[in-house]
């Protein structure tokens, strides 16, 4: 009887845990590289077609946000969602040869042809066994609908896809499982190429992990899965990502879009990112932007880049003083409140935006905790901790929630009214070298990448 080689869909794969041979995990899988091979094309030209591609390895993130190249011959198990690998790893960095094809960052959303019909088909998934008897690996099922770039969140549709192939009158929009043989069209330089399928990979990410999954793309595929997210989410992504991979961003983005993101994304990194751009696309969006979130960029980006107003954020929580612990509570478990601004609350006199009127204390999140829900805020405002004013440099801020013990610090101008709230991820960002987020993701050049393993 013969012994059936295994094979799994890569989206099975996106974020799976791969351990060492004493079962230590090392690192998460974040796309799969592949080499596409000649094959017998159209009126006999070779082509990239019937020749299953040969699966090269693994790009596997490790600690400290590091991507390394997993080579396939030393994967000794893929299943039960780990990845098991013997040998030594090799840290160095990953880079991309132009022979190579990254699975999820490529493959996945292209439109593709099949070979018997000649219909148009998206591809939503990709299967890949392993060769009997051997460690090597190749891609065999191309998981595809049709209809083009119709709907693709439905990437379960998969487990059906057998029962598909089996006859009978297939409709637009139809998901099947063929063989790689079956389609052509994968060597072409594609335009428009969505991106659903490859963000439901990755769907799970945190915006920092899928900030360096559109880092290592390629410009037009990064342009095309900015285009794919929504808006809250590229604005959480964006933050993110290094100076020179947001404006890229947000110059490929339509105005009315961009304005949108702009106004989804904390104030402090909106502000930073439209002091990045040239004078006449700037004054373009703020146009779009509604008045007070303008009015907030323009105010912030009246401050010097590395002082209390340049790094602050105009939207802390802000209670007038007949505001009760009940009102509190319910404000800061708003889940789009960073850890950092949720930690404590300002009491101002109306109005209660910034800027407000005078501002009497804050109240932190554990005294919030330890007094009943009727009790009013302004019978718990800490009077005494004075606050930085606008032009305060970084270092003292810096040096300001060292002593303290704050993770947050109000900004308040000469009149005594609150401008907002200097956050320690913010003050961290501009303490770290200009370049870390690039250092983190990206690195220094390596030097080629064989070998990636030494022998166990």
């Amino acid at each position: 009887m013969a012994v059936a080689t295994p094979r799994v869909f890569v989206s099975h794969l996106s974020g799976v845990a791969v351990f060492d041979p004493n079962g230590d995990q090392v690192g998460r899988v974040r796309d799969l590289v592949a080499m596409l091979r000649a094959g017998r094309g159209e009126g006999g030209a070779r082509a990239v077609g019937d020749r299953p591609p040969r699966l090269l390895g693994l790009v596997v993130e490790v600690a400290g946000r590091r991507r390394i190249f997993l080579p396939m011959t030393r994967v000794t198990g893929v299943e039960s969602g780990q990845v098991i690998t013997t040998g030594v790893l090799n840290m160095r960095r990953f880079e991309q040869r132009a022979s190579e094809t990254l699975v999820f960052g490529e493959l996945l959303d292209r439109r593709v042809r099949l070979i018997e019909t000649g219909e148009e088909v998206t591809v939503l998934d990709i299967g890949i066994t392993q060769l009997p008897a051997r460690r090597d690996w190749e891609i065999d099922k191309v998981f595809v609908r049709k209809g083009g770039k119709g709907a693709l969140r439905d990437r379960f549709l998969r487990r059906e896809a057998p029962a598909a192939q089996g006859g009978g009158g297939r409709r637009t929009g139809e998901a099947l499982t063929v063989e790689w043989s079956a389609v052509t069209g994968f060597s072409l330089e594609e335009h428009g190429q969505g991106a659903e399928s490859l963000l439901a990979t990755f769907e799970q990410l945190r915006p920092a992990d899928l900030a360096g999954v559109l880092h290592h793309l390629s410009p037009k595929r990064r342009a095309e899965v900015a285009a794919a997210l929504a808006d809250d989410r590229l604005a959480d992504v964006l933050e993110e990502l290094p100076d020179d991979d947001q404006v890229e961003i947000i110059g490929k983005l339509q105005d009315e879009r961009a304005a949108d993101v702009l106004e989804a994304m904390d104030p402090d990194d909106a502000a930073d990112l439209l002091a990045e751009l040239p004078e006449e696309a700037k004054e373009r969006l703020l146009t779009l932007m509604r008045p007070a979130e303008a009015a907030d960029m323009r105010r912030l980006m009246s401050y010097e880049e590395r002082t209390a107003g340049g790094l602050m954020t105009t939207e802390p929580v802000v209670l007038r003083p007949d505001a009760t612990v009940a009102d509190a509570l319910a404000r800061v478990r708003d889940p789009d409140l960073s850890a950092a601004l949720a930690a404590q609350v300002y009491v101002c006199r109306p109005p209660d935006q910034t800027p407000t009127g005078t501002f009497l204390g804050l109240v932190h999140f554990q005294r919030l905790l330890r007094d009943p829900p009727f009790t009013l805020v302004s019978s718990l405002v800490d009077a005494d901790l004075p606050a930085l004013g606008p032009d305060t440099a970084l270092t003292e801020v810096a040096s300001y929630l060292a002593t303290y013990n704050m993770v947050a610090a109000p900004v308040v101008d000469e009149s005594g009214s609150l401008l907002g709230a200097v956050t320690v991820d913010d003050v961290l960002d501009h303490l770290l070298p200009e370049d870390w987020r690039e250092t983190e993701m990206h690195g220094a050049a390596a030097a080629g990448r064989a070998p990636h393993f030494e022998e166990g």
